[in-house]
């Protein structure tokens, strides 16, 4: 079986399920009026052919006699075949008395039975000779003097023109019926599928659809029901766009950054695979090791840098004390600090700082602003990394002895690869982009200013205040 078929098979057409919803309730109220019309042509028929019932029942009444104290019956047999002549029926009569004493007529019609109170005439359905009946039973005194006591007659007939009569009824009160709801069944039919043809043009429109065309749909002429759809849709095909934009943007930058410190450790390596002088070769490697130790760096920043993208990031944030963490990742600075004869100085909030985020990257984004506080501070001079609280939030601050950053570059500073104009430090552009990026996801704010001595710079990231349970 083909996969489509069987998906088909699996999940019916909204065409389909409308019109089971619709058609099949009007297939199940067709069958109830049929019914229901059925019992009302034969209520109709009954009454018609009983009024002839009874008056026969009436006219043989008159024709019973008495004869030497007992009941009796006189109509000739002439008169009898006139009476129940029928073209299409027949018709069987019996007179009894009340105590069931049989006075002329048929001993087999069905037993008769009680006649409801206040009533003369009964009639019910039954079977004579192997033929279904109608029946009317009738209870009357008969006109003698003195007066006799009442006698039951019953009228039996079958039901030939009683069932032709009824069909032809039904036929005419069920045909027109029929016909509506065909008639119906068709305009659904149409209706569900113009209805649905929005839909159809929809499917169309995105079938025919480059795989690169993530532009929002047009939900113009979609139905009300189906808009929240489209819009679902289009808001899923922008994310999906702003993924492959920073996928497509990530790869072209890691190219273009990588495509430099490849090329130079193919250099260094050319070169010690030239050298004969032991020294020569030794040097060659340590360039070589400066290099790929530079190639690692970019390589770290660039995977942290997707990372910690904001759109691409399921955070799970924790609550976690922010003096704490500042102070052992200022710790781990120390030694390279001392190298550069940097003074690294940490100064604690008077209180716990409790805020709700995610501590690895945080700790990353500390670890960025000192990186960059150390590399850009020259031999002497001062980093102090500081953590206080106020009204605002949560602040945390590192401040620099490192060269002055213009105030018209101090928004683009943040931007990815973006490097200062006649800075010779290695770097690759990426520790503060990082640290934007880790700040935007905490829904953190990250200002730069001059540092308060007047030599330096200071970034400081403010966190919002949160409550944060311990």
């Amino acid at each position: 079986m083909k996969p489509n078929a069987r998906n088909n098979k699996l999940n019916p057409s909204l065409r389909s399920r409308l019109l089971r919803l619709v058609l099949v309730p009007l297939s199940f109220i067709l069958l109830i009026d049929i019914v229901g019309s059925y019992f009302v042509v034969r209520h109709v028929a009954n009454d018609v052919y009983d009024v002839e019932l009874n008056e026969i029942a009436r006219e043989m009444l008159l024709h019973v006699t008495r004869k030497g104290g007992q009941l009796g019956f006189d109509l000739s047999p002439d008169a009898e075949r006139t009476l129940l002549l029928d073209k299409e029926d027949q018709v069987y009569y019996a007179i009894h008395t009340t105590d069931g004493k049989l006075i002329a007529g048929d001993p087999s019609l069905p037993a008769r039975p009680a006649i409801k109170s206040g009533k003369e005439t009964a009639y019910y359905d039954g079977i004579l000779q192997g033929q279904d009946v109608r029946i009317a039973l009738l209870r009357g005194k008969p006109l003698l003097e003195p007066p006799a006591e009442a006698v039951m007659i019953q009228i039996a007939e079958t039901q030939i023109k009683r069932d032709r009569h009824e069909r032809a009824l039904l036929i005419q009160l069920i045909l027109p019926q029929v016909l509506l709801i065909l008639i119906a069944g068709i305009l659904i039919w149409r209706g569900v599928a113009h209805g649905l043809s929005p839909l159809r043009k929809l499917q169309q429109e995105l079938a025919m659809r480059s795989h690169l065309d993530l532009s929002p749909i047009a939900a113009d002429n979609v139905p009300g029901e189906v808009e929240p759809l489209v819009g679902a849709v289009n808001d899923l095909m922008t994310r999906v766009d702003g993924v492959l934009g920073f996928q497509g943007r990530f790869i072209a930058d890691t190219a273009h950054q990588l495509r430099t410190p490849v090329a130079g450790l193919k250099a260094h390596a050319e070169l010690a695979l030239r050298e004969t002088d032991p020294v020569q070769v030794k040097r060659a490697l340590g360039h070589l090791y400066t290099s790929a130790e530079r190639l690692s760096r970019l390589v770290s920043q660039l995977l942290s840098l997707a990372r910690n993208e904001p759109n691409n990031v399921a955070a799970n944030f924790a609550p976690f004390d922010l003096n704490q963490l500042a102070l052992r990742t200022a710790q781990d600075w120390v030694p390279l600090a001392y190298k550069k004869q940097i003074d690294l100085g940490f100064e604690t909030a008077e209180q716990t700082v409790l805020l709700n985020g995610e501590a690895a990257r945080v700790t990353e984004m500390i670890n960025n602003l000192v990186d960059n506080a150390i590399r850009y501070t020259p031999s002497g001079g001062r980093v102090t990394v500081r953590v206080h609280k106020d009204e605002e939030g949560a602040h945390l601050v590192v401040s620099d002895d490192g060269t002055r950053i213009p105030i018209d570059e101090r928004q683009r500073i943040f931007e990815r690869f973006h490097r200062l104009l006649g800075n010779h430090e290695e770097g690759s552009g990426l520790g503060l982009a990082i640290v934007h990026e880790i700040a935007t996801l905490h829904n953190a704010r990250i200002t730069l200013e001059d540092d308060i001595d007047g030599v330096g710079n200071t970034f400081t990231v403010t966190f919002p205040d949160t409550p944060v349970s311990a």
